[in-house]
């Protein structure tokens, strides 16, 4: 295919406007999948993203498209479009000369639309405006053009305006990539250059790498060498996504595909990798960085002999998943687990549920933790992933955390409520923007925190429903933040802890007390729970003793038989309450673990 008839684009939105469906029917326009094999939602096929109707992993496709007499080679990539899942937006844009900037008509310009579309302006792309949804009887396609152009400063009075449900405008929009989007520049008789986007593990294949080449020709049996690895393979298959995998034998400059080797570690991969042939010097392309781990959290399994398990089903998830990391961890109260760290709230549910579903595994989760920053006198900076490892105030000036940058986009009538929860949640307020008579966007300073915790349950409430967020970490800011130790019989349960602001620390440590009062059994002896800062305790509540009628046996007699055997009970409790152990059952921690009462 000559170079001039490739077109790379991805398709880029907000969560929920369309973006799979759009995939599915230029699939079917261009009858790169038969009538008989279609169904919605075709390149998502992990059963999660069919069940929850969401994209979770960028997939690739090709698609052959005839123009005009002329036939097109369409490089395809659908995106995720949720705030967690920036990072497989990132990485597909590194392919790509184009996106196409997909809106809902009747839901308009949302806040993960605005970061999408700001990662296609940094990555210097084409970009096509283009109108979803048009046929619904509440579709305002000329008010959601002017909020394109309002906040992104991209020409929208003709973007093209179609129904990806029925397939009324696809064709324009297929022609609207063809003309505007530019070909790709490599030369394909140049030394060798890819570079890898992606690579996902196969049972049977090993490592199957995603790359697009951007200079030269791939060809079967070449060996190639990872410029950032160092490591040497050879193409034992490459080829196309059609969408299914179909062998070819060679790619050539600016075309997208897959090779197979001999890999069978997903390490010995780096995306953003540039591969080259062996004994070529050539200069490496310019990739993109590391996933930037937002949320922390361990996993225990409720039965210690599934420790193994755990392991074996984490490191088969992260071969497929590039973006997630863990590492052993043990605790008084749980025993053995693992710290993982996530891209965010939504991609920790994610993992969880494939955990529980794929791997047929039972665990206790912890309350999902941002990562901290100390400041030692001498100046020295440290990093803190869980509230358990934190070190005496005496071993450190400052504690800083995280500062996310939130946008919030939703519609006027609703920016009282939502600046309230923002300044509950300690948020500075930035600025505010109104992108049509009906939509505003509010600009707020929040601890990242204060965002995991509550915060979008709250906003989508306050907003019924209306209102989206998207943030990004700004920096580290120190603040005056406290160790929140939870004790039950004077022992702290280190997966109960929490780093707070002193100002919450009383209101969080009573609600958690309540709950583990209603949720811990009684035991023959009087449970304390506490909650302390250091050795100031905040609360305390008592879960009484179970009691047993030691004196039912006496039947009359002297009151003193009956004093002596009640005076036996209290000696036995007494010792009881200092040897006995307290079981803190799985669904304690669950409910401990859920947030606060809604």
């Amino acid at each position: 295919m000559d170079p001039k008839h490739i077109r790379n684009f991805s398709i880029i939105a907000h969560i929920d406007h369309g973006k799979s469906t759009l995939a599915d029917r230029m699939l079917e326009l261009s009858g790169a999948v038969r009538k008989r094999d279609m169904k919605d939602q075709l390149l998502d096929d992990m059963e999660l993203e069919r069940e929850r109707g969401i994209t979770i992993k960028a997939r690739a496709v090709t698609v052959p498209y005839t123009l005009d007499g002329e036939t097109y080679q369409l490089n395809l990539i659908d995106t995720p479009g949720h705030v967690d899942f920036n990072y497989e937006v990132e990485k597909s844009m590194q392919a790509c000369e184009g996106a196409v900037l997909l809106v809902d008509a009747s839901q308009g310009v949302e806040a993960q639309t605005v970061a999408n579309a700001y990662l296609a302006i940094e990555a210097d792309l084409e970009i096509l405006p283009v109108l979803n949804k048009v046929d619904l009887s509440h579709a305002r396609p000329d008010e959601t053009a002017e909020e394109i152009e309002n906040s992104l400063a991209i020409e929208a009075t003709d973007a093209a305006a179609i129904s990806a449900k029925t397939g009324v405008g696809v064709e324009e929009v297929i022609r609207r990539v063809i003309e505007r989007i530019p070909a790709p520049t490599g030369d394909p008789n140049a030394a060798l250059r890819a570079l890898i986007f992606d690579a996902v593990y196969d049972e049977y294949r090993g490592v199957i790498v995603y790359l697009r080449v951007v200079d030269g020709t791939l060809r079967k049996k070449d060996l190639v060498r990872m410029l950032g690895t160092g490591k040497i393979f050879e193409t034992v298959e490459i080829g196309r996504f059609t969408p299914k995998m179909t062998a070819a034998p060679e790619l050539r400059a600016g075309e997208v595909g897959y090779f197979v080797s001999n890999i069978k570690k997903l390490g010995d991969v780096r995306v953003g990798d540039t591969m080259a042939i062996k004994g070529t010097e050539v200069k490496m392309l310019p990739g993109y960085r590391e996933p930037q781990h937002m949320v922390y959290a361990d996993f225990y399994p409720t039965n210690p002999g599934d420790y193994e398990t755990m392991r074996d089903a984490l490191e088969t998830l992260s071969l497929s998943d590039s973006s997630l990391s863990f590492e052993p961890v043990t605790s008084d109260a749980l025993g053995f687990g693992y710290r993982c760290g996530f891209l965010g709230l939504l991609h920790m549910e994610i993992i969880e549920q494939r955990l529980e579903r794929e791997h047929d595994l039972d665990m206790i989760q912890t309350a999902p933790s941002v990562t901290y920053k100390i400041v030692k006198a001498d100046g020295e900076e440290e990093w803190v992933y869980s509230p358990g490892a934190l070190p005496g105030p005496d071993q450190f000036e400052e504690l800083c955390e995280p500062i996310a940058r939130v946008s919030m986009l939703l519609p006027t009538e609703f920016i009282g409520a939502v600046m309230q929860i923002s300044s509950d949640h300690r948020g500075l307020f930035i600025r505010q923007d109104h992108l049509s008579p009906t939509r505003v966007q509010l600009m707020y300073d929040i601890p990242l925190a204060e965002i995991m915790y509550d915060f979008y349950d709250k906003l989508k409430s306050a907003t019924r429903g209306y209102g989206t967020l998207n943030y990004e970490i700004t920096g580290y800011k120190a603040d005056d933040l406290v160790k929140l130790k939870i004790l039950v019989n004077a022992k702290e349960v280190d997966a109960l802890s929490a780093i707070v602001h002193r100002s919450r620390a009383d209101t969080r440590g009573r609600a958690t007390l309540k709950k583990l009062r209603k949720e811990i059994p009684r035991h023959l002896f009087e449970v304390r729970l506490q909650a302390a800062i250091g050795a100031k305790i905040l609360a305390r509540e008592s879960i009484a003793a179970l009691r047993k009628d030691v004196t039912a046996k006496c039947y009359g007699g002297d009151i003193s038989r009956k004093r002596k055997l009640l005076e036996k009970q209290k000696a036995g409790k007494r010792r009881m309450r200092q040897v006995g152990d307290v079981d803190i059952p799985q669904k304690a921690f669950l409910s401990v673990l859920g947030g606060e009462d809604k």
